[in-house]
């Protein structure tokens, strides 16, 4: 259903039966980490015109892991992250298990 990178893929499948005996899936639901429990793997300072798709390319060389960085930041919102030049953005050690891994993590 979802991308070994995404946010959901280790979610459990579930499935809601209704009265009717129709079967609806969907994937349990996600709670957000507690970003001060992630290991930090590096901090980086948000530059004019930075978006989160390019830090996330430059530092876990992959721009569609963004919501790492979300939520080692404490935010439902990405877009926030990057509205300040000078802010400092917290990235995360990838922690989710069977994700992918990403260079100069540790990971194997």
């Amino acid at each position: 259903m979802f991308d070994p990178g995404s946010r959901y893929y280790n979610l459990k499948n579930m499935v809601l039966k209704k009265a009717d005996g129709q079967e609806l899936a969907y994937k349990e639901r996600r709670f957000l980490p507690r970003a001060e429990t992630m290991p930090l793997l590096a901090e980086v300072t948000v530059i004019e015109g930075d978006r989160l798709d390019l830090i996330t390319a430059r530092t876990l060389s992959d721009p569609e892991q963004f919501w790492r960085v979300a939520d080692a930041n404490n935010t439902m919102d990405p877009m926030e992250l990057t509205n300040e030049p000078g802010s400092r953005l917290r990235i995360a050690v990838p922690q989710a298990e069977g994700m992918p891994t990403f260079p100069g993590t540790g990971e194997d």
